[in-house]
């Protein structure tokens, strides 16, 4: 009891600790990131703190998994450094002992980290999609500012409003759109303006305006006035519409529908639980610190391997997706090759084995096949 309580301890502080650095970390990359697609226009400012939550939730397993990482090797690397490991060696408790308790006090961060993979990630990527399509899809009226020059979502034309009240342009409205449409341009200019819908469509009509129209390349130039005319600005487009991105589609969905795209995608969910088990094995084989030296390299190495692991996470997605390896070649090669190598490397550690003394113990058959001769 005192064996595994005295880690549990020492690993959820530790863990707690870590958890806050990096969700910190994440946040402030998240908000830097966030407020950049903000002021280009592709996001809603409005929207910036849900989308900053969104993305959290998404990056859940991986903040969850390197926090694991990182708080067991620092735990056992201070156990070895304050030589506490050799007291409980002496007491006949070897490395691989040490498994029980670490996957005690992990179980239920693995259990979060796979139900985050499965089914947090696609909601939370789906969420985000729908809010900046949402906002793609608005209005030309909706993305002006009054006494500012804004661009149409198409790109094909530009706007300029003197005065809004509400989203609605009214009366005394001094209103400017500039319009280039395949090989023709137009300005036209009003007085005034009123929102209309017609079916599905929002339509600008303009009061007691002058419209000017010319060829690209050609000097003629057509000028008419009016009393009223009308501009289309925005429809009711159905959100969601096109091809989805692999990300945001359920994983229910993914196993009903097993294409090559979807299974690379189901075998990157899949993955992030797995490794987070692996990650456990490879931190009690990979905490091993020299008293009078420091755990900085050691701590090198953990984000180096968390780092390597996961890029070869993403090109296994890869392969899968143009078909260069099958979905359970994948999780065997990649995740159960992990597996068995860390496992042996633990077991190499727990009997202390070194090729210095696999020569020793062979060193003594050899000589006794040898006969001297007088």
């Amino acid at each position: 009891m005192l064996f595994q309580s005295s880690m549990r301890k020492e690993l959820a502080r530790s863990f707690g600790a870590t958890l806050v650095v990096l969700i910190t970390i994440i946040m402030t990359i998240v908000l830097i990131r966030t407020l950049g697609q903000a002021a280009r226009g592709s996001i809603s400012p409005q929207d910036v703190l849900l989308i900053m939550a969104y993305s959290a939730l998404g990056r859940l397993p991986i903040i969850l998994t390197l926090s694991l990482f990182i708080a067991m090797v620092s735990t056992l690397s201070r156990m070895y450094k304050d030589s506490e490991m050799v007291v409980w060696f002496a007491s006949g408790r070897g490395l691989i002992a040490f498994l029980g308790p670490l996957f005690r006090f992990a179980w239920p961060v693995l259990l979060v980290i796979a139900l985050a993979s499965l089914f947090v990630w696609p909601w939370s990527n789906e969420q985000t999609v729908e809010m900046r399509q949402r906002y793609e899809q608005r209005g030309d009226l909706d993305r002006i500012a009054p006494g500012e020059f804004q661009e149409s979502s198409s790109g094909s034309r530009v706007f300029f409003i003197d005065r809004d009240s509400q989203g609605r342009t009214g009366g005394n409205n001094n209103i400017f759109i500039s319009s280039t449409d395949k090989d023709k341009s137009a300005v036209t200019t009003a007085r005034a303006g009123r929102i209309e819908m017609m079916g599905d469509s929002q339509m600008l009509v303009l009061e007691n305006g002058q419209r000017l129209e010319n060829t690209i390349g050609n000097s003629a130039l057509k000028i008419s006035d009016f009393e009223e005319y009308g501009v289309r600005t925005g429809d009711g487009s159905v959100l969601g519409s096109g091809e989805r991105d692999l990300k945001t589609i359920s994983t229910r969905n993914l196993i009903k529908s097993p294409t090559r795209g979807n299974l690379a995608e189901l075998a990157w969910r899949i993955g992030l639980a797995i490794s987070a088990i692996n990650f456990v094995v490879i931190a009690l084989a990979l905490a091993a610190v020299n008293p009078r030296a420091g755990r900085s390299s050691n701590l090198i190495f953990v984000i180096f391997s968390f780092v390597v692991y996961s890029n070869v996470m993403s090109i296994g997605q890869g392969w899968v997706s143009l078909g260069l390896v099958s979905f359970s070649g994948l999780l065997l090669m990649l995740h159960g090759g992990v597996f068995i190598l860390s496992m042996a490397w633990l077991v190499k550690r727990h009997q202390n084995w070194s090729f210095r003394s696999l020569l020793s113990r062979r060193a003594p058959h050899l000589s006794a096949g040898v006969k001297v001769r007088p």
